[in-house]
């Protein structure tokens, strides 16, 4: 990335975090790995769970899954899209790193699994038509986008009538700390909205680029919740996570959470 122009265009932005991706699913990053044919097996019987957050999300929050027509919206990584294969829905999966699409992929050929893989941005389903799927099923994924209101307005155009959005956020509060901090202390440095095309050092962008990392973006409650609501979403759900990942904030407050969002 050219850091002399910090106008960095939306192209630069996701062919980076994408790259980064990419990366990942060389390293073996947790959130890339794929199931196990033992657990579409349990799915097959009725026996499985997903994740938004760092928690399962609760089975209540689904819809019955026997032929739903699923879109794992930036929801790569051959961990979410084959359970919900494996327990009867008709899944299609979209992301933008090509590798985390393989990961989709390698499990349905391993496992005998039908879904389909889409590489794209999640701000833009322009492939799909109005009121193609029963279920947009969007983990933590929107902290990679400046704007996350054109996502909850393309998320309802391609719901039916009574069709759920469920998805996950990181708590903007996460974003006031020095990161480069946080493993030692919690420094509050940053105001929000933070955005690491314009809250950052050059040095402290080239570091996280350096460092293999993505580039990532705080959204305000306003954007996260009144978004779906000014999309037409009438909010069904929600619930708090500490995500397991050892940050210092955890032992203070939630640093994620989720919600579950209705199309009437």
């Amino acid at each position: 990335m050219n850091l002399t122009a910090r106008a960095t265009t939306m192209f630069d932005l996701r062919t980076h975090n994408r790259n980064t991706w990419d990366r990942r699913v060389e390293n073996g990053n947790r959130w890339t790995l794929p199931v196990t044919a033992a657990e579409t097996a349990a799915a097959r019987r009725g026996e499985w769970q997903i994740w938004l957050t760092g928690k399962p999300v609760p089975r209540s929050w689904f819809p019955d899954l026997h032929h739903c027509r699923v879109l794992c919206l930036a929801g790569g990584g051959g961990q979410q899209a084959p359970i919900l294969a494996a327990a009867g829905a008709l899944v299609t999966v979209l992301d933008f790193s090509p590798k985390q699409l393989a990961q989709d992929r390698l499990v349905a050929e391993r496992d005998g699994l039908t879904l389909i893989t889409v590489q794209g941005d999640m701000a833009d389903l322009s492939m799909f038509s109005d009121e193609s799927f029963d279920l947009v099923f969007h983990p933590v994924a929107n902290t990679y986008v400046p704007a996350i209101r054109p996502v909850w307005q393309e998320a309802y155009r391609v719901l039916r009538r009574g069709g759920l959005l469920l998805a996950g956020f990181i708590n903007p509060i996460n974003f006031i700390f020095d990161d480069f901090q946080a493993r030692a202390e919690l420094v509050v440095k940053y105001p929000l909205t933070y955005s690491e095309l314009t809250s950052i050092s050059d040095e402290e962008c080239q570091q996280i680029i350096d460092e293999g990392d993505t580039l990532q973006f705080s959204h305000t409650f306003d954007d996260q919740i009144s978004g779906q609501l000014d999309a037409g979403f009438l909010l069904a759900g929600f619930y708090e996570d500490r995500y397991p990942d050892g940050h210092p904030l955890v032992p203070y407050m939630p640093t994620h959470f989720a919600t579950k969002a209705l199309k009437p």
